[in-house]
């Protein structure tokens, strides 16, 4: 093989792999779903100095739901909490998500162009499916820091 033509096909064999990778991943959560919310994006959009999240296990809505992970991110007396739960299928995340809306949704504000559906609640706790994946943001009053946490975190899923 000439050396013109194994260059073309080394490099289109390099540009294949790099392009299907990404999407084989594509979906992939992150061992460590507090990762979707890094200190350092809590920290420059907060505007303050924020410790690593303490991770804890989040207790299931309802008997036979799956367990999330509960991140706390704690800066003096403020503490954010970000909370994330990865369900079996979108449509299961979907129907959990209406059915706690129920209980939390009283007063609440339904946010478009966020995920597949989000709202912030009455106690201004922000609340987000997307896919299999739903989470909660709390502990943020601002609104517009509020939604850049939250847009940065459906940006990854």
């Amino acid at each position: 093989m000439n050396t013109k033509y194994r260059t073309f096909w080394i490099i289109a064999a390099f540009l294949i792999v790099s392009f299907a990778a990404p999407l084989a991943r594509a979906g992939d959560l992150p061992s460590d779903l507090c990762s979707l919310l890094p200190t350092a994006v809590v920290n420059k959009t907060l505007r303050e100095t924020f410790n690593g999240p303490e991770k804890k296990v989040a207790p299931r809505p309802f008997r036979n739901t799956n367990e999330g992970t509960d991140c706390v991110y704690k800066s003096g007396a403020d503490v954010v909490l970000f909370r994330i739960y990865v369900d079996p299928s979108p449509e299961s995340a979907r129907d959990l998500f209406a059915k706690l809306k129920q209980y939390f949704g009283a007063g609440s504000t339904d946010l478009s162009g966020m995920g597949d559906e989000a709202y912030v609640d009455q106690n201004k706790g922000l609340h987000v499916r997307k896919g299999k994946v739903r989470f909660f943001i709390d502990g943020v009053r601002n609104d517009q820091q509020k939604k850049a946490l939250g847009d940065g975190v459906v940006a990854q899923l």
